[in-house]
């Protein structure tokens, strides 16, 4: 699970979004970047998540960040998912688990007395030289937006 921390440089990705276009994490250098890592597209939490960073990314991009979404869901579904509820970012359907593995957000997990192996919803906000400055473990589905201004607001 986690070992990442604050300070540690960003394990480095080049993978398609839900559209085939080739994203790297060196194309966000010079800026922060929001990368939040969602169990499942289309379910409620993920919804809500996705929805509030929409809601709020004129104020997320006015503090400099871009923001990218990763699970390990298939294009077709991210692809659905973005077209459903506009969002105006790039979904990485990491079906290999490659990037989740090394951002170390996939591990055991409980829901209604069942364990099972997934992915734990985490935000990672990447500084201007790819480096991790901030890690969000507890994200807030209906307020994540508001969770990150606020870590930023001075």
């Amino acid at each position: 699970m986690l070992s990442l921390q604050k300070g540690d440089k960003a394990p480095v990705f080049s993978a398609k979004d839900e559209q085939g276009n080739v994203i790297d994490l060196k194309d966000y250098q010079g800026k922060k970047l929001i990368l939040f890592f969602y169990p499942k597209a289309s379910t409620p939490g993920c919804t809500a998540e996705a929805c509030n960073l929409r809601d709020f990314n004129k104020e997320l991009q006015e503090k400099g960040f871009s923001l990218l979404g990763v699970s390990a869901d298939s294009p077709k579904r991210q692809q659905n998912f973005k077209s459903k509820n506009n969002l105006p970012f790039p979904l990485i359907p990491d079906i290999d688990k490659e990037i989740i593995n090394a951002y170390g957000v996939w591990g055991p997990k409980k829901f209604m007395g069942k364990e099972y192996e997934g992915i734990h919803r985490t935000t990672f906000v990447i500084d201007e030289e790819g480096k991790i400055e901030t890690i969000i473990s507890k994200v807030k589905t209906k307020g994540h937006a508001e969770q990150i201004l606020e870590l930023y607001s001075n």
